[in-house]
């Protein structure tokens, strides 16, 4: 009997477009792979989305990224309905969106991270809250959202005159200079490690989502020790939280010590992702990648 799979996308946080994009692959590579696929544009009208979920499906695929989709509020949801679904439950979910609570997560598992702090908009704006460079990322939005650089001799912070993008905190992070690495987690298993290139100022959303924005090198050409060191912590990072199915753990390397930046419990399945990549790299086509997914899938009790 052929399997019932409903795709969440949409949803309307700020990576909105992407989790469309994520959503057309994956609904693409399921229907490859012999499933019966309904993709849903998630709105913010819940009664309706309930209603689409019924009769229930055998599964449900996230695609969702960003606020609702990515810190347990969907996966709140889909745990009372019952209903299977892929990715991280409510708790690694919401505590790997929460920039701060991950961090201490990580720190108590023994993983390096950057110096940081948090801080409001008041303290930032009287003063550097610590010597540049220096990073400022919203406390629990995903994609490289909302996140800048202040570098030393910048004449004054990226958003100012424009209004404060941000809400009432944001992580500070020191700018780790070096290289940028990448590792997809599948169910116990790392993958492998990517090494992220690119020519703009840093590795942001643009340079992650649009054709030729950034370069992937895999595997990574770096010693054997930071090699594996990655693949360790980002297994370690991924149990340490708690996830389930696919994660994918984001470091800097400034040549002496490797550091852990964040855990995406969402990563993107686009055509320029590099979960799917780094699938294919060690043998798995996307197809098989997603019917995985979907037979990992599971609801909270």
């Amino acid at each position: 009997m052929t399997r019932h799979v409903a795709v969440l996308m949409g949803g309307w946080s700020a990576e909105r477009e992407v989790s469309l994009a994520t959503g057309a692959a994956c609904t693409k590579a399921l229907k490859q792979a012999g499933f019966d696929v309904t993709p849903i544009d998630v709105q913010r009208d819940m009664g309706a989305l309930i209603t689409r979920l019924y009769p229930k499906p055998d599964a449900v695929f996230n695609a969702l990224h960003g606020r609702f989709g990515e810190d347990g509020c969907v996966q709140g949801l889909l745990n009372i309905l019952g209903i299977p679904y892929t990715h991280s439950g409510l708790m690694a979910s919401s505590m790997a969106m929460d920039k701060p609570t991950a961090k201490r997560m990580f720190e108590a598992a023994g993983i390096p991270v950057a110096k940081h702090i948090v801080a409001t908009e008041a303290e930032i704006r009287a003063a550097d809250p610590m010597p540049r460079p220096y990073v400022i990322k919203p406390c629990n939005e995903g994609s490289s959202v909302g996140v800048h650089i202040v570098r030393v001799g910048d004449n004054a912070h990226s958003f100012e005159g424009t209004g404060w993008p941000h809400g009432d905190r944001v992580m500070v992070e020191e700018f780790i200079e070096g290289r940028e690495f990448t590792v997809a987690v599948m169910g116990d298993r790392a993958l492998s490690v990517t090494d992220i290139t690119t020519e703009r100022n840093f590795y942001d959303y643009d340079a992650k989502y649009k054709t030729g924005g950034s370069k992937h090198t895999i595997p990574a050409d770096v010693n054997q020790e930071i090699f594996d060191a990655c693949l360790d912590y980002a297994l370690l990072a991924h149990r340490t939280l708690g996830c389930r199915g696919v994660s994918r753990a984001d470091f800097r390397y400034d040549g002496k010590t490797l550091y852990i930046l964040e855990v995406n419990t969402q990563p993107g399945m686009t055509a320029t992702s590099l979960v799917p990549e780094q699938a294919e790299f060690v043998g798995i086509s996307f197809p098989e990648l997603v019917t995985w997914m979907v037979d990992n899938a599971e609801c909270d009790a």
